[in-house]
């Protein structure tokens, strides 16, 4: 039987927000593409504006990057700011890593690495709270790369935790979202991490490169059909039955 490509245009855009010159959306821009979304990509950190409203989108997904949302570069200031935008107009609102503790820092939270340094780089367990696991199955394991995390903001519910960093899924209001991990991520893209990011490895508990690529293989099924099922809850309403 023949399936049908998912009528384009049927919705309006998807906000795509990233942080480098090669930066992707990964399997997030694919995943959506494929649900019928189109998608309208913004870098900031070269010049690129944000829409003043999201009337003409159907939500935002600001993704990671190697930057703090601590830094004082002016783009991550307006980025944090413009957060108003979703949160007032009540609009679908993603936010990964770096994209998360923005959100934080915008609702008045801290973000901040561990007084021990410790970091998250490679694949650690996530444990789903009672208001996560009555939204949504949970993976075991997710993937990692970073050294700061974020305190939960006042008013959010956590969905789901983890032994380093504790706040690893938020949910505030309806309809803003917020992940410390990551898994947006092509096998190409975590073999590009993989060798760029090595000098990282020797941090306190990260991980090592085979590490990484070996856990892709174990986890990576089960974290992609999770994605999937959580972009249709952020962008379409649809609750996946509850573990």
């Amino acid at each position: 039987m023949m399936i049908e490509a998912p009528e384009r245009g049927k919705w309006r855009p998807v906000l795509i927000v990233l942080h480098g010159e090669r930066s992707s959306a990964g399997r997030v821009g694919q995943m959506l593409l494929q649900k019928g979304y189109d998608l309208d990509i913004r870098r900031p950190v070269l010049g690129e504006s944000l829409p003043t409203t999201l009337d003409g989108h159907a939500g935002a997904v600001v993704f990671g990057g190697p930057m703090s949302a601590n830094d004082p570069d002016e783009f991550v200031k307006t980025e944090i700011n413009w957060l108003d935008v979703p949160l007032k107009e009540n609009r679908p609102y993603l936010g990964i890593c770096l994209g998360a503790q923005m959100l934080a820092r915008h609702l008045g939270s801290k973000v901040k690495a561990r007084d021990d340094g410790k970091t998250e780089i490679g694949w650690y367990a996530l444990q789903p709270t009672e208001k996560g696991r009555l939204l949504m199955r949970w993976p075991q394991m997710v993937y990692h790369f970073h050294r700061e995390g974020f305190d939960l903001p006042r008013g959010a519910d956590l969905l789901a935790k983890g032994e380093t960093y504790p706040n690893q899924a938020f949910r505030y209001g309806d309809n803003a979202w917020g992940l410390q991990f990551h898994a947006e991520l092509t096998r190409a893209m975590m073999q590009r991490w993989v060798v760029h990011g090595e000098h990282r490895f020797c941090m306190p508990n990260a991980q090592q490169g085979r590490e990484h690529l070996e856990g892709r293989m174990l986890f990576d099924s089960a974290l992609k059909s999770w994605l999937s099922e959580f972009l249709d809850l952020i962008f379409e309403g649809k609750q996946a039955m509850a573990a």
